[in-house]
């Protein structure tokens, strides 16, 4: 390490001591403080480690959760940035916070922002990339599907060896000619879709041929744009997979099992969604050399992560919070809401800073219609943006008398308390979710606090 970058690992090491033993928190400061010293404390930082990039859309948080706990089953010490932190200062702060073991295979899984791929890439030599979706999110952020996709290429193409662990069922990730190792994972069947010539909703985003622009066709559709698609115009056609999922057995807002490769595999969360975080997994463990059964005991253990259905127990609720952050995955929660088959209260948090995106027209593509009213027997309304989101439920039919609108975060928690189920569903924006997390960790329900 040169001199500059050793001071800069003392000064975040000690700051995160600092944050971490006596104020209980801190996820990037550490990691900002030492950037400022060192802008590339993070190529000294992450030399010796084989280092897998986690980026897209949506899943990214829970794929990495996913990942690493696979990993774990055989290589033991792994480091990661579980709080989702993706940016360079988030990241730099999980290597901060890592004490590596002797002897040890170094392996690091990081969850990055799209955003972030290609100034990540230059520091920590990647050997593969897991590519999750691309759907619009964020559109002030980071523009169209396309724009998206080409800031993780200019990522990958500074890692030419690296290998990339893609998920087949998007079009966009296979249209792009680049030298990497390739490898793709996908939905091969579909239970309830008939093999034949479909296409997606009119509203759906990224469905024209990566290739010459018609629009694409599918055998079967999973959900959004993901499905085994083809262009009837030039060929272009889903690739190979590499790792399939074949059979759906089960899907409850809290368990799904599903059978991979011919073994059966569970995990205790919800949504098709996380079929597709488990499907990348497991590619990319087995691509590591771990074996289906090790991988199958890493999904048994797998533990709710902050903000993506945690699970918060808080007077005698069962509070569910769930990250919403655009339309593709603010529906397949909806879908998920809808296999609930008790009566529940729900609860929609709406922020509009940079970090959830500062445009909130997405909630207009949302099909909150969708929802089974009936089982709904209160809605509460928060966040910054209440008043916008307390309309859009109402447009989508939902009873304005059965609303209550609560901007205060400290009062969000009477009202939890004084709600008439015992179950609550939290849809919260990532602002909004960080807040409601504090609150709850200043009040002792939680053990740490997220900032």
């Amino acid at each position: 390490m040169t001199i500059k970058s050793n001071i800069a690992t003392l000064a975040g090491r000690s700051s995160y001591w600092f944050l971490h033993n006596v104020l209980k928190g801190g996820t990037s400061f550490p990691g900002k403080l030492a950037m400022q010293i060192d802008p590339d404390v993070l190529q000294q930082l992450g030399r010796d480690y084989e280092t897998i990039i986690v980026t897209g859309t949506n899943g990214k948080t829970m794929t990495t959760a996913l990942i690493t706990q696979t990993l774990r089953e055989k290589y033991g010490d792994i480091l990661t940035n579980p709080s989702g932190s993706n940016m360079a200062q988030g990241i730099v702060t999980a290597f901060l916070a890592h004490k590596s073991k002797k002897g040890s295979r170094k392996l690091a899984v990081l969850e990055v922002d799209e955003a972030n791929v290609k100034r990540v890439t230059q520091l920590v030599h990647p050997a593969a990339f897991v590519l999750t979706n691309i759907f619009r999110d964020q559109m002030d952020r980071y523009g169209e599907i396309y724009t998206t996709y080409e800031k993780i290429v200019d990522g990958i193409k500074l890692a030419p060896d690296a290998k990339i662990i893609a998920n087949g069922d998007a079009s966009i990730f296979s249209s792009v000619d680049l030298p990497n190792p390739k490898v793709f994972f996908g939905f091969e069947t579909s239970q309830d879709k008939p093999q034949n010539d479909l296409k997606a909703a009119v509203n759906t985003d990224g469905v024209l041929c990566p290739k010459c622009n018609h629009i694409l066709h599918y055998h079967c559709i999973s959900y959004a744009n993901l499905g085994d698609f083809f262009c009837p115009s030039c060929g272009y056609e889903r690739p190979k997979l590499a790792y399939k999922l074949e059979k759906i057995s089960e899907q409850t807002p809290s368990r799904i099992r599903f059978t991979i490769e011919g073994q059966e595999f569970s995990v205790n969360i919800g949504g098709t969604y996380n079929i597709y975080n488990a499907l990348a997994a497991f590619a990319t463990a087995s691509e590591f050399g771990v074996s289906a059964s090790e991988i199958a005991d890493a999904f048994a253990k797998n533990k709710r992560i902050f903000g993506r259905q945690e699970l918060i127990n808080y007077a005698g609720k069962q509070i569910e919070i769930i990250l919403v952050k655009n339309p593709v995955g603010l529906n397949e929660v909806l879908s998920l809401l809808n296999t609930e088959q008790d009566h529940y209260t729900l609860a929609a948090l709406l922020n509009a800073h940079h970090a959830d995106g500062i445009d909130t027209s997405w909630i207009w593509d949302g099909n909150f219609e969708s929802l089974n009213k009936e089982q709904i027997d209160q809605i509460i309304v928060g966040g910054e943006r209440h008043k916008d989101m307390h309309l859009r439920l109402e447009v989508a039919g939902l009873d304005p008398d059965k609303m209550i609108t609560e901007p205060d975060f400290d009062q969000l928690l009477t009202a939890f308390k004084q709600a008439p189920n015992d179950k609550i569903y939290i849809l919260s924006t990532y602002t909004a979710m960080l807040h409601l997390r504090q609150v709850f960790a200043d009040k002792g329900v939680l053990k740490r606090r997220i900032n």
